[in-house]
């Protein structure tokens, strides 16, 4: 048996697999402007993401996606809305509790920019009557794999095909995206 067409095989699976891991990893720290993922929350905020490292980074094990960083202390101009994000989304109130502050585990301070679940912020902006009823969106701290969620959900038929394209719309238009597909 020759082990150099088999060896060339193995070489070019590895290379695949690092070129991919490389991707994903990119993918996980940047933003939906193409930049480098920013902090969603700051110092005199409580500390979000789903690791609790400040970042709305992409995980496996993060079912919920944790994409989305949107200020939960906003009120979105021009709406009638004042219920906040935990409210709309029927979530129990979590978005006016203290945890664990951003700058000093030691301290607790307000939840004010968060990572939310990018599927929950689909079904936020559509019970909450449109994008101009919800929260401000921090698009430098959103991840880019909730604006390729949305762009391959809202192509897919289905019962909450218009769900998504709104999200889609969403934050297209409050980030300033023009979809790529």
């Amino acid at each position: 048996i020759n082990s150099k067409p088999s060896q060339t095989i193995m070489r070019l699976i590895l290379s695949l697999l690092l070129v991919f891991n490389l991707t994903v990893t990119a993918n996980a720290s940047t933003n939906v402007n193409g930049g480098d993922l920013q902090r969603c929350s700051s110092d005199g905020m409580a500390l979000t993401g789903f690791t609790r490292n400040g970042k709305c980074e992409e995980y496996n094990s993060d079912a919920g996606s944790h994409h989305v960083c949107i200020d939960l202390s906003s009120v979105s101009s021009g709406s009638s809305q004042s219920e906040n994000f935990c409210t709309v989304t029927g979530q129990s109130d979590w978005c006016s509790s203290q945890m664990d502050c951003n700058d000093n585990s030691g301290a607790l301070c307000p939840v004010q920019h968060w990572c939310v679940c990018q599927w929950a912020f689909a079904s936020y902006i559509q019970k909450a009557g449109g994008c101009q009823h919800i929260q401000n969106i921090q698009c430098d701290a959103t991840n880019i794999n909730a604006w390729k969620a949305y762009q391959v959900a809202a192509s897919e038929e289905g019962e909450n095909e218009s769900k998504f394209k709104d999200a889609l719309n969403c934050l297209e238009s409050r980030c300033g995206l023009t979809t790529s597909v």
